[in-house]
């Protein structure tokens, strides 16, 4: 069961592995498959893709039997839009299908080597100097174009600005006029939109949901159920606070985020010029970029990763994004807007690594200039480009 946001590529990526395509939107496809679900998939040559599975919802008990019956693993993959899971009643195959979250296009798959090692194996093997520049020189504007692009195929692939512009607000409206109104014909598009440019202008912060549900307008209980359905809508993210017995005073906030920097655009009404005239905007766009490009490596790590973020105290200490591996070590990470971070900029991680002593794998600070560095022990500054740089 492939899932993630609208529009991100899931059904061109799902026919790239299979056989057979149903695409369950079609009706001459759609009405065999109602009758007899068990017939169809039988007389199949698997693996076979089930599109829009949600419009003939009894496929999936179909395929729970199919499973049940000895149909071997990777047999069946199936796809459907965002609201698939907010239109289901009933989950009719509960272990028989793995959820895989399929992001937006990351810059390592449109210029780099997918077939690489993980980053964050590299990070957890100690590897970090393996990586290298990207092909193409990349510097704060241009880390900036990237991000306000975005990581949906029909804007990351090469239109004009104009374009990918119109585009990304039609896909805002899509989401707020016509998904999210689909558990509560009821629910106030406007509303929800002032709550979402709140939180866009907040994405990469540790904000009080107050803050949110105040600038929209809404009570704490609808901007809460706001909160549930934009992230099913894989619009937002709350990222978690990491705790440890080790250390007092945490906070246990979570960080909030848009999932895709590009939403900025037409929430905000941001472009490259603005972002880089802004240093507050400026400094949410690049580490919500970051987060963009590691939600990928995430996925496809050989080593179960968490990520989590730190804050203690208010602020005296604090990471934008830390990684737990199922052994419990840590990689700590800080994205500045700086060609030229210095070991001032690191000093957060200097905290943590002290702190925490052989747990601490490493300390990474993300930034614009072209080279990376050593900033002490187990702390490095690199690159951005990296993450999508040679292996």
């Amino acid at each position: 069961m492939i899932v993630g946001p609208r529009a991100c590529g899931k059904t061109t990526t799902a026919r790239r592995h299979v056989a057979t395509v149903v695409r369950l939107d079609r009706e001459a496809e759609a009405a065999p498959v109602r009758a007899d679900p068990d017939a169809v998939l039988a007389a199949l040559d698997v693996p076979i893709l089930l599109d829009e599975w949600q419009l003939v919802p009894d496929v999936l008990a179909a395929v729970k039997r199919a499973v049940d019956d000895g149909a071997a693993a990777g047999s069946f993959v199936a796809t459907g839009s965002v609201r698939a899971d907010l239109l289901a009643s009933s989950w009719a195959a509960t272990g028989r299908l793995t959820r895989i979250t399929q992001w937006g296009m990351s810059q390592r798959e449109l210029h780099g080597d997918v077939s690489a090692p993980s980053f964050f194996d590299l990070a957890f093997a100690g590897e970090l100097g393996s990586l290298r520049p990207p092909l193409i020189s990349v510097g704060l504007r241009e880390l900036v174009e990237r991000a306000l692009r975005g990581g949906y195929p029909p804007t990351a692939l090469g239109v004009s600005d104009v374009v990918a512009r119109r585009w990304l607000g039609g896909y805002v409206d899509q989401l707020l006029q016509r998904d999210a109104q689909i558990t509560d014909e009821h629910r106030d598009p406007v509303k929800l939109r002032r709550y979402l440019v709140a939180l866009a202008a907040n994405t990469a912060g540790v904000v009080e949901h107050k803050t949110l549900y105040d600038a929209a307008g809404v009570s704490r209980v609808t901007g809460a159920a706001y909160d549930s359905l934009l992230e099913a809508l894989f619009v937002s993210e709350q990222v978690p606070a990491w705790h440890t017995n080790r250390l007092n005073r945490l906070t246990r906030t979570a960080k909030r985020y848009v999932v895709d920097p590009a939403l900025l655009v037409p929430m905000l009404g941001l472009d490259v010029r603005g972002a880089l005239r802004n240093g507050d905007l400026l400094g949410r766009t690049l580490d919500t970029f970051v987060l963009g490009q590691l939600r990928p490596e995430q996925e496809v790590a050989e080593m179960p990763v968490r990520l989590h973020h730190l804050r203690l105290d208010a602020g005296r200490h604090e990471c934008d994004l830390l990684a737990e591996a199922a052994d419990g070590r840590v990689l700590a990470m800080e994205v500045k807007a700086t060609a030229a971070p210095k070991r001032e900029d690191a000093r957060h991680l200097t905290w943590l690594r002290d702190e925490l002593g052989a747990t601490f794998a490493g300390g990474v600070v993300f930034h614009t200039g072209p080279r990376a560095f050593a900033l002490g022990d187990r702390i490095v500054a690199l690159p951005i480009g990296h993450l999508w740089g040679a292996r």
